[in-house]
């Protein structure tokens, strides 16, 4: 699991406890989909509701680099 920088933010994933610094740092560091991120933080691999708050934050950033 990447480590979080900065503050503590809200959690992304409740049930791994993954917060948004954690995901921003996975897309920083190249994650470019929902299983990319789950497969580094766990996040999304329980109940699941995470994943749809997980593509937003990909395409927020997504929409970032290419603006």
């Amino acid at each position: 699991m990447l480590l979080a920088r900065g503050p503590p933010r809200m959690y992304v994933c409740v049930c791994r406890a993954v917060t948004e610094n954690e995901v921003h740092d996975c897309i920083a560091a190249g994650a470019r989909s929902a299983k990319q991120i789950r497969d580094t933080t766990g996040a999304g691999s329980d109940c699941a509701t995470c994943v749809r708050k997980i593509c937003a934050m990909l395409k927020r950033s997504e929409e970032l680099t290419t603006a």
